[in-house]
């Protein structure tokens, strides 16, 4: 053999052991891709939309896993060791968009931080729950005034209320 063909068979394989590297370091399972709504794909064209629910979202990636469409949302700027629950409530909702877009609930969604991946299985109580806090967002909705529910100024520098509210802390 040549040296020449030698070193490209090198070179492939370490483009190969690379890219198995990069794409463990995601922490996300080897799975085909369904759709992907990130700057670098954007192939999911519509968001999905639940009619039923009121809901309309767009998880980063779809994944087919043994059947189902697993919904992963990507946070790459968050560095924690547990997750945030609002984190976990919009993956909960995604994991409600899909099931009902597909009519099969996916048994998890992925949740992955820059560090660390968290998996939120989808049961009937956590697709309850989702439900609750929709309805409870929609009463709120139609409330004719609304308590501020935090204390942290970056949040309402950026509320596009700030200016008409009566407890903005900005």
């Amino acid at each position: 053999m040549s040296e020449i063909a030698v070193a490209v068979i090198v070179l492939a394989l370490a483009l190969l052991a690379g890219a198995f590297w990069l794409r463990g370091r995601t922490g996300l399972p080897w799975a085909p891709l369904i759709a992907d709504d990130t700057a670098a794909g954007r192939t999911l064209d519509r968001p999905l939309y639940s009619k039923r629910y009121g809901l309309t979202g767009k998880p980063d990636y779809l994944i087919a896993r043994r059947g189902a469409w697993i919904p992963v949302e990507v946070k790459p700027g968050r560095q924690a060791d547990q997750p945030y629950e609002s984190d976990l409530l919009q993956l909960a909702a995604y994991c409600l968009l899909v099931e009902e877009h597909t009519n099969n609930p996916p048994p998890y969604g992925i949740l992955r931080y820059a560090e660390h991946s968290f998996r939120l299985n989808y049961t009937d109580a956590l697709r309850d729950e989702v439900i609750a806090i929709l309805d409870e967002m929609r009463g709120l909705l139609d409330a004719e005034d609304a308590a501020r529910s935090h204390d942290e100024r970056r949040r309402c520098a950026g509320c596009g209320f700030a200016t008409q509210c009566d407890e903005s802390l900005v």
